[in-house]
């Protein structure tokens, strides 16, 4: 993976959780793994298309989903409810979409999908021949874990073609 993609995604997700926690968020040492990913408790996944191409993965336990979604929506939540579920595939996107603006800045557009999340530990994902790079980070309310699997899309050199509208003289009519 292109270590041009790690900055954005740790720089956004610092930004994020450090101003809606109000505290200072602590990364753990990066490292590559390859073959399937296994979720944890609470899995946000979110797709990137373009000059970036691969698949995001947020991973929690239960406990800091539930947490997480109690900071961030301002309200006490006491499981992991469909509320408390939107607040944490919100909070993946949030991060996706600061981090994917980051690399359109650095030349590197890229569109983002929806996010879809995964309830239950132990489903296994392939991300076939993207290796994935492990961003571990700790708030006080316990770890959250970035799976990056991006690599350069075979889109970053193509341009959208601009349409010409023909101009139409509407007194002749």
């Amino acid at each position: 993976m292109n270590v041009k993609f790690l900055n954005p995604f740790v720089s956004a997700a610092h930004e994020i959780l450090s101003h809606e926690m109000h505290e200072s968020i602590q990364r753990g040492d990066l490292h590559l793994e390859n073959g399937s990913y296994q979720t944890d408790d609470v899995t946000v996944i979110i797709s990137l298309v373009g000059a970036v191409d691969g698949t995001v993965f947020y991973s929690m336990s239960k406990e800091v989903a539930v947490g997480l979604a109690s900071v961030l929506m301002g309200e006490k939540f006491a499981s992991l409810d469909r509320l408390a579920q939107s607040g944490i595939a919100e909070l993946g996107n949030v991060i996706t979409g600061q981090a994917s603006m980051k690399l359109a800045a650095a030349g590197f557009e890229s569109n983002i999908s929806t996010p879809s999340l995964i309830i239950g530990k132990g489903a296994t994902i392939s991300t076939l021949e993207f290796p994935r790079l492990i961003v571990p980070l700790t708030t006080s309310i316990g770890a959250l874990t970035i799976h990056l699997a991006l690599r350069e899309g075979i889109q970053q050199n193509l341009k959208t073609p601009q349409l010409e509208i023909p101009k139409v003289d509407l007194k002749d009519k």
